[in-house]
């Protein structure tokens, strides 16, 4: 779903034509217009719509959501044509929520090329660039940028932190035909640089002379030990002497304890190992760099930001715990436009949401304090109670003690008026 707008620049008349490929805010007739892959069978998770547990707006912040734990998720979406982005920009942009608080799964999109087999679409389907959050652990909180060249996946050498909250945030991917990219989240750049430098699209274009050795004679040591340097004759000392200050046990016997010895101590003589002083060494020549060449399998390309035929976008996903919700999904060649959806969008919503959140925060932080304080009652009433009858049992026991003991008395009593 193409949609074309004009922008005039500059004060002047000139209209500069941009295109937005693919757009979707998961309104109503969305399962019409994305399919789901059925590859993975009884594990692979079902989708649902919904906006979450908080958000700005019921209605306009429903998104596409993971309903199953422990699921392969896969879905996507064709585009209404191909398209190439020879000669022009490319962002990718959309929204994630993680209110399940994640510990492991993707949340992530995937570009791909027209050819795509939605309903049989899994991990390894061939995909032109894969861009989002990825979280597993404390150790995993990245964001993939990934792109395919030539048959190989390559993966940023540069690492991208992603939000690990509960909140929704917004990623935006920017690939520029001067083979730039940048990095958004919340429409805040994050990381930007060029393709090349920062992932292995190419050989590198120096590499180590292999017909340079270093020489024989080459000497790195930049300081020597003095050959004028002698050790003390006074040098050695032991490291450990015996107590001079011990005695002998008054009760030590020989004959059973073994032959007395006095416990060792630190040798205050004592000065280590000798080693000769240190001079700068006269053949010091410094470090020897291996020299470097031209790499002769070292090819530019001008065009590493291009694809061809780029025709549809989906959600590739495996989640531990599900609840994710992925919403405000564009594709498009104008930054500028994408930066004013996210405002629209994101943007007017983000407020409201944590409002919301911090209301709900609010309320179940007040009842797990009134729970306790009433787990907390009820402990003491019931410790109460046990110490009521802890005392109504020793009562008992008492009461019962003194009748056993008048009833003892009065038999005694009995028994000296019958002897008398």
């Amino acid at each position: 779903m193409s949609k074309l707008f004009a922008a005039l620049l500059f004060g002047f008349v000139s209209v500069a034509v941009s295109e937005v490929f693919f757009q979707e805010e998961f309104t109503d007739g969305w399962r019409n217009r994305w399919v789901e892959s059925t590859h993975k069978g009884g594990e692979q998770g079902q989708f649902g719509w919904s906006a979450g547990k908080f958000y700005g707006d019921a209605e306009k912040d429903k998104g596409l959501q993971t309903t199953q734990d422990a699921r392969f998720y896969g879905i996507s979406a064709k585009f209404d044509k191909p398209f190439s982005n020879d000669g022009k920009s490319l962002v990718i942009q959309f929204s994630v929520k993680h209110e399940q608080e994640i510990d492991c799964g993707g949340g992530y999109v995937k570009l791909f090329p027209s050819d795509l087999d939605q309903k049989d679409m899994h991990g390894d389907s061939p995909y032109y660039i894969m861009f989002g959050p990825d979280i597993c652990g404390y150790s995993t909180k990245k964001v993939h940028v990934i792109f395919s060249y030539k048959g190989k996946n390559l993966l940023t050498k540069k690492d991208i932190r992603c939000k690990d909250d509960t909140l929704t945030h917004l990623y935006t991917l920017i690939v520029r035909p001067d083979n730039t990219y940048e990095v958004k989240i919340d429409n805040k750049k994050e990381e930007s640089g060029t393709l090349e430098a920062d992932w292995d699209f190419l050989a590198p274009k120096k590499i180590k002379d292999p017909e340079a050795k270093k020489p024989d004679d080459w000497d790195e040591r930049e300081n020597i030990d003095d050959p004028d340097d002698t050790k003390p004759e006074d040098w050695d000392k032991p490291e450990h002497i015996p107590d001079p200050d011990a005695k002998k046990p008054e009760d030590w016997d020989d004959e059973m304890d073994g032959e007395w010895e006095p416990p060792m101590i630190d040798n205050p003589e004592y000065k280590g190992e000798w080693k000769p002083k240190q001079i700068p060494n006269p053949a010091y020549k410094g470090k020897w760099v291996h020299p470097e060449i031209d790499n002769p399998e070292y090819e530019a390309d001008d065009h590493l930001y291009r694809y061809t035929d780029i025709g549809a976008i989906g959600f590739d996903l495996w989640q531990v715990k599900s609840g994710s919700i992925f919403d405000n999904v564009l594709i498009t060649d104008d930054e500028k436009f994408a930066s004013d959806f996210a405002d629209e969008t994101w943007g007017k919503s983000k407020d409201g949401e944590k409002k919301m959140k911090d209301d709900h925060d609010e309320e179940e932080r007040k009842k797990r304090e009134e729970e306790d304080k009433k787990r907390k009652e009820e402990e003491k009433d019931k410790k109460d109670d046990d110490e009521d009858e802890e005392e109504e049992d020793e009562e008992d026991e008492d009461s019962k003690k003194d009748e056993e003991s008048s009833e003892e008395h009065d038999h005694d009593h009995d028994h000296e008026h019958e002897e008398l």
